[in-house]
Formats: structure tokens, C-alpha cells, sequence
């Protein structure tokens, strides 16, 4: 394949896939604007007009910066695979360091600079304008730049040695290298699950054990009913960033461990958490957990191997500008590429995992309403709906690929036979 060709086939992907995700956004925003008037009949009763427009109004808000963000990601990848971007780092990197591990090194953080720095004002806009609007936020800005140095710290501390063990596998391991980078990955992962909550997690919040006596009897209660046993159970100070409210579980095998934000300790009931942990617990007591790593493990699998074709094809490199004898010294090159390039033609495959992560939470709600109490579960998802500010109505395409969970309307009309 020529370079202008292939050049030019990946210029319309990524026309393509910006114009799809614009206009799924641009979907949404009609239709949160003609049914902002009124309250949707699912809520009636529930939710008052001011807070169904106050949730539409803010939903809108954080719609316009997503259409923004999506431009400015686009055209990053457009300046880095066609405007010569990418090749221009390459010859920096090589001239600082050859054709090296540094370089490749160089060459990655390079790449993932080029995107957070105007990630930076659009995470800023969003904390301290949006959310600060329609009062969401308590992240100080002190807080903000904490976080983002914590990140960046991390970002090299774990990322670099992945980055060059995967170099490593890539000049050593021989044609089949891809397979042997799989197992890396696979494994790497599953070890991340186990370093993340036990180390990571605590360096942006802080997690005390549940003091509430009788909540903590309450939710043991119902992990031995369920025959689930977590390493610990505890709340999380998610307060001192948002308003919002989460619970979740986290880690794998030994580091298992149940997450409560404080704000949900103080905005639910004990038999509504209750009935929240429940639908948690049913994920993996379903095994939805681990048919996710399976099926994501798959796709990595599959992933790795497009990625072995493309930088065994000489004319892959060389069609973004990387001279041959670059491309041979620095394998690593073709999987950055690939990372760059893929995304824009794989977008669609969203709606099939949301799809089927719809599946899933509608079981976990099953079962979480033969464990506790529909009841108390749709009175939690309802009250979370507006601590939230989530729009009542969505539009079905939108939702469809933007959106992992099923409309909470439709959740707690599900519950309700059953409550």
C-alpha cells in the first residue's frame, strides 16, 4: 500500500469517526432540548420540573465540552498520522537518544503529552465551571493540581517499565512476538488489579473502615447470605472532591474490597445500600467480572495480532513518515502507530458492549432484588438519579452507544413488580 493511499484512508476514519461521535452528541442535545419542558412520565411525581431542567441543563453543559474535546482529540491524531507530527518526534527522540529503548521511551511519552496537555483546561473547565455551576464540585484547585502531579508521577512510574518490557518482546521474541506481548499484557493487567487498590487508590483518597456498627452487621450479613467474602469493607472521602455518590467493588482475589463514597453513607437508607451492594455483589456472583476479562482478553488477543501483522508490513511505518532503517531499529514504533490508528475504526464496537453490559445490570438487579428488596433498589437508583443530575430522558441511539448502563426509568420500572 502507497503512503499516499494509506494516508488518506486514515484521514476519512478519522473524519469519520469524529463526524459519528459529533453526531451522536449533537442527537442528544436535540433531544434533551424538546423534552426539557417536561418532566418525563417516568418520573412524574418523583422528579420536580426544576430538578428535571436543572439535570438537562447540566447535561447539555458537559455535552457542548464533549463535542469540543472530541475535535481537539481528532484533530491531534490528524497533526500526529498526517501532518508529519509523529515523524518529527521520532527524528527528535533518535537524535537525543539512537534508536534505543530511551527513544522509544521518548517517542511514547511524546505521544501522550501531546494529548493531556489540552486535556488540562478541559478537566479545569469542567471541574471548576460545570460542576462548580450546578454545585458538584469540591476539588480545591490545590486538590486539582495534586491529582494531575500524583498522575503524571504514576503515569511513568508504571508505565515506563511496561512500555520497555513490551519493547523488549518486540526486538527478541521473533516473528510470534505479538503472543509473547499478549501474555505480557494479560498478565501485567491482572497484576494491576491487585497493586491498584491496595497502593494506588490511597494515594488520591483516603479509606477508613465503616464505623457504623450496625451498617457493617447489615452488609456482612448480606456477603454471607451471598456467599461473598471481601478483604475489607470501607468508605471512601469521595467528598472532598465531588457531591456525587458511587459504591463499588475493586481488586481481585485477595484484595477484593467493598468502596462506599461517604456521600452515599449519608444520602441512602441502610437497607437501600444494602440493596446497591447486593446488585454489585450479583455481578460477580453472575460472573459477569470475569466473563468481562475474559471477553476483554480476547479482544486484546485479537488486538495483538492486527498489531503483529501491521509492524511486520514495511509499508506500514514508512507511510507516516518512518524511515525503513527507524522502523527496523525501533519495533516499538508500529505499536504506537497502531494505538493511534486503530481507535478511529473501531468506535462502533462500543454499542455491542454496551449491549451487553446492559445485560448484565439488568441481572444484577434481579438478583439483587431476590437477595434484599426491588423496593429499596429503586428508591436508591431514584435518589442517585437526582443527587446526580441525570436527565430523565435520553435519546435511544445515544444511549445506545454511550452508555453502559440500561436508562434508570427503566431499571426501576423493572423493579417493580418485583419490590
Amino acid at each position: 500500500m502507497t503512503a499516499s493511499i494509506l494516508l488518506l484512508i486514515v484521514g476519512v476514519a478519522i473524519l469519520a469517526s469524529l463526524g459519528f461521535d459529533i453526531w451522536l452528541d449533537r442527537r442528544q442535545i436535540r433531544w434533551l432540548r424538546v423534552h426539557r419542558a417536561g418532566v418525563p412520565q417516568a418520573f412524574m411525581g418523583r422528579v420536580t420540573l426544576e430538578e428535571h431542567q436543572r439535570a438537562v441543563d447540566y447535561a447539555l453543559e458537559r455535552l457542548r465540552l464533549s463535542v469540543l474535546d472530541s475535535v481537539i482529540g481528532s484533530a491531534l491524531t490528524a497533526v500526529l498520522l498526517i501532518g508529519g507530527l509523529f515523524a518529527t518526534l521520532i527524528t527528535l527522540a533518535t537524535t537525543i537518544a539512537g534508536p534505543g529503548y530511551v527513544a522509544g521511551l521518548l517517542v511514547a511519552g511524546a505521544v501522550l503529552l501531546v494529548y493531556a496537555v489540552p486535556e488540562v483546561p478541559i478537566a479545569a473547565w469542567r471541574t471548576f465551571k460545570i460542576e462548580q455551576k450546578y454545585g458538584f464540585n469540591r476539588t480545591t484547585p490545590a486538590l486539582f493540581v495534586a491529582d494531575l502531579a500524583k498522575g503524571a508521577v504514576l503515569a511513568v512510574a508504571i508505565g515506563a517499565p511496561f512500555i520497555l518490557a513490551i519493547d523488549f518482546i518486540m526486538r527478541h521474541a521473533g516473528e510470534f512476538w505479538w503472543l509473547a506481548g499478549w501474555g505480557f499484557y494479560a498478565a501485567f493487567s491482572l497484576l494491576m488489579l491487585l497493586i491498584v487498590p491496595r497502593f494506588v487508590m490511597p494515594l488520591f483518597n483516603k479509606f477508613e473502615p465503616i464505623d457504623d456498627a450496625s451498617l457493617r452487621a447489615r452488609i456482612e450479613t448480606l456477603l454471607s447470605r451471598c456467599g461473598f467474602h471481601a478483604n475489607g469493607l470501607f468508605k471512601m472521602d469521595g467528598s472532598k472532591r465531588s457531591s456525587h455518590g458511587n459504591a463499588f467493588f475493586t481488586g481481585f482475589g485477595p484484595t477484593k474490597r467493598i468502596v462506599l463514597f461517604d456521600t452515599i453513607l449519608s444520602s441512602l437508607t441502610p437497607s437501600e445500600i444494602e440493596a446497591v451492594l447486593a446488585h454489585e455483589l450479583g455481578h460477580f456472583k453472575l460472573r459477569h467480572i470475569v466473563k468481562r476479562m475474559a471477553t476483554g482478553f480476547t479482544v486484546s488477543l485479537v488486538a495483538f495480532g492486527v498489531i503483529g501483522y501491521l509492524a511486520g508490513a514495511g509499508w506500514f511505518a514508512t507511510g507516516f513518515g518512518v524511515a525503513p532503517e527507524t522502523a527496523q531499529a525501533m519495533p516499538l514504533l508500529a505499536l504506537i502507530l497502531c494505538m493511534l490508528v486503530l481507535p478511529s475504526f473501531t468506535g462502533w464496537a462500543k454499542g455491542i458492549s454496551n449491549w451487553r453490559s446492559r445485560l448484565h445490570e439488568w441481572e444484577a438487579d434481579a438478583y439483587a432484588a431476590q437477595q434484599t428488596s426491588g423496593a429499596d433498589l429503586a428508591s436508591a437508583l431514584l435518589k442517585l438519579h437526582k443527587d446526580n443530575a441525570s436527565p430523565g430522558t435520553t435519546d435511544p441511539i445515544y444511549s445506545t452507544f454511550r452508555h453502559s448502563h440500561p436508562p434508570t426509568a427503566e431499571r426501576i420500572a423493572r423493579l417493580q413488580p418485583v419490590a
